[in-house]
């Protein structure tokens, strides 16, 4: 098994180790969340504070156009696109996940309704176990349309490719499950998809800044994702939207606001969608939070996806590894693929006990989540985490469940 030693030693040779410098880290904590808040960029503070005290306390409204937050969507939209396999002027960022998704479905089912396609395409296609807000946004659209459109849900991600026929107007995935780290295999997927008629929406909020994302290569269609996990953008930060250079012409969607409009200030009468990925902005955008996300993707800027993702499989194979040995006496079943090919960047666990016992590893200074049902989960982020603070977070579980030092009457919190 591996030793602490080891583990050093692999951080010494870590051509990824001089990135976590770039975090803000308090002492003493090891950070496995960051697949659900990401850790502060150091640059963050001083942006804020330039932002807040100079752009808007000195040029106040005139920062629109002379600090560029006119552009923001875009300009951060450029900078994340190379994480995802898009191009320049195809992502914007605005807008939450869940809105974004809203606009993205509804734009997936217009076109499949401009093509003819309404009469035998009725569903939408996806997985029981993805992002509840995923489903419960084409839950809503679904009833608000009133055209019979129908939820069709899968319990595994081997049941998709028969659910997936020529009654699907879209399918609605998440590329790497928010409980499980399960990553589907988008290239294969999106082929069938469009093999039957049918167009391809992926959300990314696991995978963006975690994996190797390729859109383009894939041939997919619309795609979301958020920038507050993996990105490091900072709590709420605003998220993103991906369409298909070949749909843009015929891309439309219900929240028309004034920001996706050919000339905002122009100020007429009707809506007149911009010819570009602009029209999937919809109101004035939340700028501080805008400029926050640019630290985490310049950061990102120097790296490259290929390196994070061999440091991400090594660490997460390490602390699969780790756990089974360390804690075998214990009723831990691992929910998360051993292949690499269909992992992402974090590992959960069940235990009967998870909530207790994820509260009394975070009392200890190592911070992981909870999921319904049972779910412990932890997640791996290259560009801060080091390969000893894997081998402590083992040290620490171990230690809790060999003493049994948890409280299984523990009340959960609002956020779990």
């Amino acid at each position: 098994m591996t030793r602490r030693e080891d583990c050093l030693a692999m951080d010494e040779s870590d051509g990824l180790a001089q990135f976590r410098n770039e975090f803000f880290l308090p002492e003493g904590i090891i950070y496995l969340d960051g697949n659900s808040l990401g850790a502060r960029p150091r640059a963050a503070l001083e942006r804020a504070r330039q932002v807040v005290e100079l752009e808007w306390g000195e040029d106040l409204v005139r920062s629109w156009n002379t600090a560029g937050w006119f552009e923001l969507p875009v300009k951060l939209g450029d900078k994340l696109a190379p994480l995802i396999g898009a191009g320049r002027g195809e992502v914007v960022v605005s807008d939450s996940t869940s809105i974004n998704l809203f606009k993205a479905l509804a734009a997936a089912l217009h076109i499949q309704a401009g093509r003819g396609s309404t009469a035998g395409r009725r569903f939408i296609v996806s997985e029981r176990d993805n992002f509840p807000t995923d489903l419960y946004i084409a839950q809503g659209l679904a009833r608000w349309l009133d055209r019979g459109y129908q939820l069709r849900l899968v319990d595994t991600p081997d049941e998709l490719p028969s659910a997936i026929d020529q009654d699907v107007a879209a399918v609605l995935l998440t590329h790497v499950n928010y409980r499980s780290g399960r990553l589907l295999d988008m290239d294969a997927l999106t082929r069938h998809a469009h093999q039957q008629g049918a167009l391809a929406i992926w959300d990314l909020a696991h995978s963006a800044g975690a994996v190797p994302v390729d859109l383009a290569g894939a041939d997919a269609d619309f795609a979301v994702g958020c920038t507050y996990k993996y990105l490091n953008g900072g709590p709420g930060a605003p998220a993103f939207i991906w369409v298909a250079p070949r749909l843009m012409p015929s891309f439309s969607h219900p929240l028309s606001g004034w920001w996706g409009h050919a000339a905002p200030f122009a100020m007429q009468a009707d809506f007149q969608a911009c010819p570009t990925i602009r029209s999937a902005l919809c109101g004035t955008q939340p700028t501080v939070s805008l400029s926050l996300v640019e630290c985490g993707l310049d950061i990102f800027a120097r790296t490259d996806m290929a390196a994070l993702r061999r440091k991400s499989l090594a660490m997460t194979d390490l602390f699969i590894d780790l756990v089974e040995h360390r804690c075998a006496a214990h009723p831990l079943e691992l929910a998360t693929p051993r292949a690499h090919a269909q992992r992402g960047s974090h590992v959960s666990f069940r235990h009967p006990h998870g909530y207790a016992i994820v509260q009394a590893l975070i009392e200890k200074g190592v911070i992981g989540d909870y999921r319904e049902p049972q779910i412990m989960r932890f997640g791996f982020t290259p560009l801060y985490l080091r390969f000893v603070d894997v081998w402590d977070a083992v040290d620490a579980l171990a230690r809790i469940l060999d003493q049994q030092a948890y409280d299984v009457n523990r009340v959960p919190q609002a956020v779990t």
